[in-house]
């Protein structure tokens, strides 16, 4: 157990020693045991010294281990879900020394990722992929008559998707060798843990009682009746101790509730559920944060953890500014104070979009759908047809899961619903799973959607006051993090729709003119840019619909036209404006800046943007490469 974090590199001899995950199975069980704490020191050095997910994966050492200690990985397939439980994995799986680097540019990904080593079978992102993922891999094993194994790890909040229980029905359907983990941290589904649950388990995966059960099967299935009350007294008695039924139901052979923590007892499980045939069911609670105590005592508040800065002799005063989610939430609150209409929904997201305050003032308006973007959507769409005005926050990477409810459930009917897209554009550090560089592009071609980016914190008040107020479906896409620091007015006004803002014009220069179209967070790249090169700059505010007067207007005064988006530049804003000038059958000189046809990996947000030419030098080299 540690009470706070250590503050050099621990010693880890046994983990220094494992070549491959096969050593583990030579070691013993006071080995494994000193292994667990060794993994656990260092997670807790490594992320001290770099950030990231922190308490799933300390909640899972001991399973970690046991599960690379029993299955012969790589070869048998590991699947883990959510993908922040899989810092211990990676520890174990060739990856110590380099965990130093992770979430940093060219450094080990925030999560599995195929490419980075062969023992992560399937990269993660989004959750609640695991049970159809590894049920894939299970099938297709079975196809090319090999016999490794499967195994889906899913974090309980993971298996609130609708996604999981469609793996989970379609695998019991097909009766599959497979092993489904759920790791139950928040004891969401039963608190059970004890010496009869325990006794139960161990029964239910014993040798002795599965050929009991085989032979009795055998033999009773020839009298119907028989057979019939034989399961239904296993059932009755599986489902007096544990949550059984409902696994059970779905096809599965469902074994625990069985402490997470218990390494024995975790290896002797695990031993026993790899020689069973078909769908087996492990139910696992764990303590989020395990072995750390301030993050037993606050699994939220160390859900993550921040880099450890190294105190300096002298530090500037920082001046505190909100964040766009802060504006989002400060927003909510005051709007429905005086409209007792909206209505507040994220998918599993309270703390990241802020609606911490929101959820605690108006209780009865807000609603958490767990991990259920789907739903979300459609609730709101249900909620809207009877009058009322919801207000979806969610991430623009987990926008794309619930892309058929936007179109059918809400755009079709032309229902208001307004969406607060939080982390739109680059968000750093966790890669191509959790950049929102799609979104204009997949909203921009749904009829009746309006769509907008603001500037600055004021705009994007002002913005969501629009949308909200705005007949139909309507989307306020903001980015991650902090703005320029602007005046946050506390009024509720809105801005007059499709009206860009003309934010400084030209000088009578002799060389050639250039206009600046910029939206959402480059305005304020641009802005320098303009400066530097006395060049136009328009805020376009909107991307659907675009202000086609002002765009008239620059085009017949301008000798280049730049579009500046942090988005793929396909089907994005510079898209929208090329179609436009088409359209009018004009052909002016236009630079399309955005993000490229490729998935931008890991890194900060500024080196993110400096790699793709979207920071104001890389603005200023493309403009000058043109004009050249």
């Amino acid at each position: 157990m540690f009470d706070a974090l250590p503050k050099q590199a621990p010693p880890t001899p046994l983990l220094d020693a494992l070549r491959q995950t096969a050593d583990l199975k030579a070691l013993s069980e006071r080995q494994l045991l000193l292994l667990v704490r060794e993994v656990r020191a260092w997670l807790l050095w490594s992320v001290s010294q770099t950030g990231g997910h922190f308490g799933a994966g300390l909640g899972v050492v001991e399973l970690t281990v046991a599960l690379h200690a029993v299955f012969d990985t790589p070869d048998d397939r590991l699947v883990w879900d959510v993908g922040h439980q899989a810092y211990p994995h990676k520890i174990l799986t060739g990856r110590k020394d380099s965990l130093l680097t992770i979430r940093q540019k060219n450094g080990v990904a925030a999560f599995p990722k195929r490419s980075e080593s062969d023992y992560d079978a399937f990269g993660v992102g989004h959750s609640s992929t695991s049970i159809s993922a590894a049920l894939g891999m299970a099938l297709a094993a079975k196809a090319q008559g090999n016999k490794r194994r499967s195994v889906a790890v899913i974090g309980d909040g993971a298996l609130t998707a609708g996604m999981a229980f469609e793996a989970l029905a379609h695998a019991g359907h097909l009766q599959p060798d497979l092993l489904v983990i759920l790791n139950d941290n928040e004891m969401s589904i039963s608190e059970s843990v004890g010496g009869m649950a325990t006794y139960l388990a161990r029964l239910l995966v014993s040798e002795p009682f599965n050929h009991l059960r085989e032979g009795s099967r055998r033999v009773l299935s020839k009298l119907p009746l028989a057979w019939e009350l034989a399961l239904k007294t296993e059932e009755q008695v599986k489902s007096f101790i544990s949550p059984s039924s409902l696994f059970e139901e779905l096809g599965f052979n469902y074994i625990g509730p069985v402490d997470g923590h218990d390494l024995p007892e975790l290896i002797n499980t695990l031993k026993s559920l790899k020689h069973l045939k078909g769908p087996q069911f492990l139910h696992l609670v764990t303590k989020k944060g395990k072995g750390f105590i301030p993050a037993e005592a606050d699994p939220i508040g160390y859900h993550a953890l921040s880099k450890l800065e190294k105190p300096t002799a002298e530090q500037a005063p920082t001046i505190k500014k909100p964040s766009y989610s802060n504006v989002f939430g400060q927003w909510l609150c005051d709007t429905a104070a005086v409209d007792k209409r909206l209505l507040g929904i994220t998918p599993a997201m309270r703390e990241g979009s802020d609606l911490v305050k929101f959820s605690r003032e108006y209780p009865e308006r807000y609603f958490d759908v767990a991990i259920a973007e789907q739903h979300a959507v459609t609730l709101a769409a249900g909620m809207a047809c009877e009058g009322m005005k919801p207000v979806v926050a969610i991430y623009s990477t987990f926008l794309q899961r619930a892309y058929d409810q936007l179109i059918h459930d809400v755009a079709v009917q032309d229902l208001d619903v307004l969406f607060a897209i939080d982390r739109a554009g680059v968000v750093g550090e966790d890669g191509p799973t959790h950049h929102g560089t799609l979104d204009i592009s997949f909203l921009r071609c749904v009829p009746s959607m309006l769509i907008m980016a603001p500037a600055d914190e004021n705009e994007c008040r002002q913005m969501l006051t629009t949308g909200y107020q705005y007949k139909g479906p309507a989307a306020v896409r903001y980015p991650r993090g902090k703005g320029p620091g602007v005046l946050i007015e506390e009024n509720l006004t809105s801005l007059p729709i499709g009206k860009a803002e003309l934010r400084r014009k030209a000088g009578s220069t002799k060389g050639k003119k250039v206009a600046l179209l910029a939206l959402g967070s480059l305005v304020a790249t641009a802005a320098e840019v303009a400066e530097k090169i006395d060049a136009t700059l328009v805020n376009l505010r909107f991307v659907k619909p675009l202000d086609e007067q002002l765009l008239l207007e620059v085009a017949a005064d301008h000798d280049l036209l730049v579009t500046l988006e942090e988005n793929v530049l396909m089907g994005g804003v510079g898209s929208a404006i090329n179609e436009f000038y088409a359209s009018q059958n004009l052909q002016p000189k236009l630079l399309n800046l955005g993000l490229p046809d490729a998935w931008v990996d890991q890194g900060s947000q500024q080196e993110l943007l400096a790699d793709w030419g979207l920071d104001t030098q890389g603005v200023l080299t493309a403009i000058q490469q043109r004009l050249a």
